[in-house]
């Protein structure tokens, strides 16, 4: 093994772990001192923070989760940045540690905030861009589930389209690594989907009593 994939193959483990730091446990439990798992639809992420803990701890979570992914490729583009698909995997092995974290027994979030980081690292336009229809779904329709399909969905279409929406082109393993992570996070909304079929997904507002 030389030295190039034995780096790569470190920076790839880092990534994991680095995606795997349950941020929305940890805040949590240092907040009130609960496991947030146990708490409204069990997850992790910003938005059962929110609805359980508040807007503050939700604004930790949420900065936590995205830093995790921009860590990963800030790591990987310091140490090999020639290689742009070493850069994508460090994205994805974040993502895979959110969301089957190896501290949780590999369960964990639905990813969207990891894979914002990574985005916000890799093409900074797309990522303002699909923040900025994110926030404004949410505003309008007051469904963070909605507004994370979409947002993901639009990533690797902008970054398609990016010569012409930016000026400049996207590397296609980026538009690739989006794509995967939007495959990604709609199966992890696979419940949301079901929900909001049926009518019974919440909004942003409704709030979980805290036994």
């Amino acid at each position: 093994m030389d030295n190039t994939m034995l780096l790569s193959f470190l920076v790839l483990i880092i990534s994991y772990i680095l995606g795997s730091i349950p941020i929305g446990l940890i805040v949590g439990k240092v907040s009130r001192g609960i496991d947030i798992r146990q708490f409204g639809s069990g997850n992790i992420g910003a938005t059962n923070v929110l609805r359980t803990l508040g807007i503050v701890p939700a604004t930790v979570v949420f900065i936590g989760d995205t830093l995790k992914g921009l860590g990963a490729v800030l790591i990987a583009r310091s140490l090999l940045s020639d290689y742009p698909m070493v850069i994508v995997l460090a994205g994805l092995a974040a993502i895979a540690g959110h969301s089957a974290s190896v501290f949780l027994g590999f369960k964990g979030g639905k990813g969207v905030a990891t894979s914002l980081g990574v985005i916000i690292g890799i093409t900074p336009l797309v990522a303002c861009t699909a923040f900025g229809l994110w926030v404004i779904i949410v505003a309008v329709t007051r469904y963070v589930s909605i507004a994370s399909i979409i947002a993901s969905i639009s990533a690797p279409v902008m970054m398609w389209f990016s010569k012409k929406l930016f000026g400049r082109p996207t590397p296609i393993e980026y538009t690739i690594f989006a794509a995967a992570a939007a495959v990604l996070i709609l199966i992890r909304h696979k419940s949301n989907i079901s929900r909001l079929i049926s009518g019974t997904e919440p909004r942003i507002g409704h709030h979980v009593q805290l036994k």
